[in-house]
């Protein structure tokens, strides 16, 4: 009888109460809906057992006659539509199909079936019994054909081939006839025989030629072995053979020896059943020579395990001998079972659980000691945890699970655990045992309980219905974890690790050039795995190292490969000294990450919040400022024009800054930085970051145009027009592109450390960088030629006075800016590709400063801009100051450097002093306007 629900390990035990209790329930119902079958003999019911496929229940019973010889009766098919009903009643869910007449059977034609045989299989059909004949494999339809071949011989022979059968083919095997209203099935449960593991003391090797004896030792579990020739000998009263060769200095001849299963004609054929080792001989002298072979300085060679291990040993010649480098010999018990795991039935689930335990336990100090043993525990675990989505675990297997968890992450692992995570090959190990915890503890019976019998973990199964508050069962831990609120009654899995901190990569950043940072995992793992969305959770850790500062609440990613801090927090506001508590919205594998370096992102941080404060008041007053004198600073295209530059470059600035502080939030809150939060503040940097150079390309074309352009006309409007459409159109076109083409696969920003564009996938960063140079080079070129052009004839006859003064001030701008702020991109794409902090401070500094350097060199130092504020504002000290450098200097056009002032004195004097005096009848502006040299 078939139940529609997935199979649960405890019923492979006839003892378990859920055995028990669901034979009682199914016996029960079946007795009282065969009364009404007259020769059934009451009470004789009988549950066998029970199986997967989903629950597959197998039962007997007696009868009184012979009358009930077919159970495809009318009777007995009423009796069995009682059955459905009662038990869907009960709460079992079975189908109307779900019952079938069903016969242990000796379908083999073998009694023993070997890898690669040609299996055979035969059903015989009882002459009563009609219908079509059909075959299953492990509840599947045998459809390959080049692996399966069925035919049938007359009415009653049906057979089954499987073509070199291997231990995959292992499994229950049906024939099936299909009658009218209840299947008849003959089954058989196969399990092919383990292929011989021969083991040899030696490898292929080369040995120097003198007079010695070779001993060759060859084993096989559960087999008998024999030497193709030479003299044997029994090892120890096991099944061992020693051969002992010997070589002669005269006769340096290589030769093959081979070790053979003894007493297996049938397997003869088949490369398993022998096992072959070649020993050359040379002559010569050599730095290394021993039983492992002959070699010089650096040379390597490769060596049998010793007895009880199977691999493989590195050695290395030294001028010492032979010294090993690398040993990858696997305990042979845990051999056996990673070549049995691969495998495994349902069924065999429980027992094998059991074995890997107590091998893991009896062998606990060779496994700990043998990196490439726990890596080879760590994959069985793996395949154990897939296996078991196709069903339930109850305690006992989960128990037989964490109790060899527990030997892989005791302290005594830790140098096997440091020597496969530095290793390329084996580095993801660690990981890849956290995700066989988390996915076996998603398939958990609903039954509540507890596994505390180990030493360094503990697992609480319980059923939540309104809350849940627990504390660490675990000696000095009191990791708490809190549940505030579940919307409806679910199971929940908790289990704290107290080592797994320990093995558990840690975040690092940097790179080989540079200075590491490292935050390491500072309390205990805790995995947590409910049926439901949660939103809210919170967890206590103690801190194991109280030296470590600047705690992150985080989980772990697997898609990601890291540790992530989305949807988690740190409350500092309930912190207790020695603790952290943390808040999240979602259930995996928590903890906390700290950091060796705390004073160092403290600096930096400060240098930072300070330097940003500082340049968005500084742009604040810029702007205050431009305000105060704009109707008196912009009477000309020329001096307008400046202006509306300036107040974009201070705007861009400012709003980049707020999204910056914007960014620095999300990023502390969340490692890696959360795409979702991130992306917003990233796009509108990018967008205005962009927009300060644009503009200041703006200020630089403004000059050329006017200084070279002399004779050229355009309206205010125009260039208006002109500087909105280059200063933030081209800065959202580049923008828009960018997270186009990046966005859409979790490119576009940085994953770790910081709120910016991406540069380690997607390079989006280029995206800025090469538009922000681009303009510097520009500024710098209309900086070469605005300077020749006034050092060779001034800068025109027809320039205005204040469109002079204007154009001296944005030249000094572009002069001083453009190198300000290729300097602080400069060092912003230093802290790209390194970690050391001198660069980190000093891109801080220059970033935070922008704001200031706007202030004072595009505003504070416009001598025009402090008359017109004195004026406005009454200050006569701002007055006083240009009266008195005046004084000193002779009148000055502007307070900008003197170099300006000594080319032109030098060069334009006439040119200059013509311009002065047409510009006295042409020009509209106030008689307040400096003149552009001395007279």
């Amino acid at each position: 009888m078939t139940i529609d629900q997935v199979f649960e390990t405890s019923l492979s035990y006839p003892g378990s109460n859920k055995y028990n209790l669901l034979a009682k329930k199914i016996e029960s119902v079946i007795d009282t809906s065969y009364q009404t079958v007259s020769s059934y003999s009451n009470g004789s019911v009988r549950v066998t057992g029970f199986r997967p496929g989903s629950i597959i229940a197998d039962y007997e019973f007696k009868v009184k006659t012979n009358s009930l010889s077919n159970p495809n009766g009318n009777d007995f098919t009423s009796a069995n539509l009682n059955v459905f009903k009662t038990l869907q009643e009960a709460g079992i869910p079975v189908s109307l199909n779900a019952f079938s007449e069903s016969e242990q059977k000796n379908l083999s034609t073998a009694e023993k079936w070997y890898p690669f045989q040609k299996m055979e299989l035969r059903c015989i059909r009882p002459p009563s019994v009609q219908g079509e004949m059909t075959w299953t494999v492990n509840g599947q339809d045998p459809k390959d054909t080049n692996r399966y071949t069925i035919t049938n011989s007359g009415n009653y022979l049906g057979t089954l081939i499987v073509n070199n059968a291997t231990e995959k083919d292992n499994g229950r095997y049906s024939c099936i006839i299909k009658r009218t209203s209840l299947p008849y099935i003959q089954w058989q449960t196969i399990i092919l025989e383990s292929r011989p593991n021969i083991l040899l003391n030696m490898m292929a090797t080369t040995l120097q030629c003198t007079d010695q004896t070779i001993r060759l030792s060859c084993c096989a579990d559960n087999y008998d072995v024999v030497w193709d020739d030479g003299t044997e000998t029994s090892e120890d009263g096991s099944r061992c053979l020693v051969l002992k060769y010997q070589i002669q200095s005269d006769n340096c001849v290589g030769k093959t020896y081979t070790c053979r299963i003894k007493d297996q004609p049938a397997l003869q054929t088949f490369s398993y059943s022998w096992k072959s080792v070649t020993v050359d001989t040379i002559r010569g002298i050599f730095a290394c020579s021993d039983l492992i072979g002959v070699g010089n300085i650096d040379d390597t060679v490769t060596g049998a395990c010793e007895n009880g291990k199977e691999g493989a040993i590195t050695y290395q010649c030294t001028s010492g001998g032979w010294s090993q480098i690398e040993d990858n010999c696997v305990v042979k018990v845990i051999k056996d079972l990673q070549r049995k795991v691969e495998v495994l039935i349902v069924e065999q689930i429980p027992e094998f659980v059991a074995q890997l335990s107590n091998a893991t336990q009896k062998n606990n100090l060779e496994i700990t000691r043998s990196p490439v043993t726990v890596q080879t525990i760590v994959q069985i675990l793996v395949h154990i945890a897939n296996i078991s989505q196709k069903f339930t675990i109850d305690k006992i297997v989960m128990e037989g699970f964490l109790q060899t968890v527990d030997i892989l992450v005791s302290n005594d692992t830790i140098n096997s655990w440091n020597t496969l995570n530095n290793n390329s090959t084996s580095g993801n190990t660690s990981i890849e045992l956290l995700g066989a915890i988390e996915n076996i503890s998603t398939r958990l019976t609903d039954d509540s309980f507890t596994i505390n019998s180990t030493l360094s973990l503990v697992l609480n199964r319980t059923v939540v219905t309104t809350s849940y508050s627990g504390t660490s069962q675990l000696s000095n831990s009191t990791t708490e974890i809190l549940i505030p609120q579940v919307f409806k009654p679910t199971s929940l899995t908790i289990i704290v690790f107290a080592n797994l901190d320990k093995i558990l990569p840690t975040r690092n950043i940097g790179n080989n050039n540079s200075r590491k940072s490292v935050s390491l995992i500072n309390g205990d793992v805790v995995v947590v795995k409910v049926n439901q969305t949660l939103n809210n959770i919170y967890f206590t850790f103690d801190i194991t190292n109280a030296s470590l500062g600047n705690p992150q609440c985080v989980f772990w990613n697997f898609s990601l490969a890291t540790w992530d801090s989305t949807g988690c927090k740190v409350k500092p506001s309930v912190n207790k000294p020695g603790n952290i508590t943390c808040e999240c919205n979602h259930t995996t594998s928590f903890s906390i990450l700290m950091s060796p370096f705390p004073d160092k992102s403290v600096l930096l941080a400060y240098i930072t919040y300070i330097g940003v404060a500082i340049s968005m008041a500084s742009l604040i007053l810029c702007l205050i400022i431009e305000i105060i004198v704009w109707k008196s600073m912009t009477r000309n295209d020329t001096s307008y024009m400046r202006h509306v530059s300036i107040v974009n470059i201070a705007v861009s600035l400012l709003i980049a800054n707020i999204c910056f502080i914007i960014g620095a939030a999300v990023a502390e809150l969340e490692q890696p930085t959360s795409v979702g939060r991130c992306s917003p503040a990233v796009f509108f940097m990018h967008f205005f970051y962009l927009a300060l150079f644009f503009w200041m390309l703006i200020s630089a074309l403004l000059l050329f145009y006017r200084t070279v352009m002399v004779f050229s006309q355009m309206s205010r409007a125009k260039m208006m027009a002109i500087a909105f459409i280059v200063g933030y159109g081209a800065p959202l076109l580049i923008a828009v592109i960018t997270v186009a083409s990046t966005a859409g696969h979790e490119r576009y920003i940085t994953k770790q450390f910081a709120c910016w564009l991406n540069w380690n996938e997607s390079k989006a960063l280029l995206a800025f960088v090469i538009p922000a140079l681009t303009i510097v080079a520009i500024n710098f070129v209309v900086l070469i030629v605005v300077l020749y052009k006034m050092l060779r004839r001034g800068v025109g006859a027809t320039t205005q006075p204040d469109e002079k003064h204007a154009l001296v001030v944005i030249a000094r701008c572009v002069a001083i800016l453009t190198p300000i702020f290729c300097l602080t991109w400069g060092f912003g794409i230093g802290t790209m590709v390194s970690r050391d902090v001198g660069i980190h401070v000093v891109f801080a500094l220059l970033n935070s400063l922008q704001g200031f350097f706007i202030l004072v060199f595009g505003t504070l130092l416009d001598s025009k801009i402090r008359e017109a504020l004195a004026g406005r504002l009454s200050l006569r000290n701002l007055t006083s100051f240009n009266r008195t450098r005046s004084t000193s200097a002779g009148p000055s056009s502007s307070s900008g450097p003197g170099f300006f002032q000594r080319m032109r004195r030098r060069r334009n004097m006439y040119n200059i002093s013509e311009a002065s005096t047409i510009s006295e009848t042409s020009s509209n502006s106030s008689g307040g306007s400096d003149t552009f040299m001395n007279a």
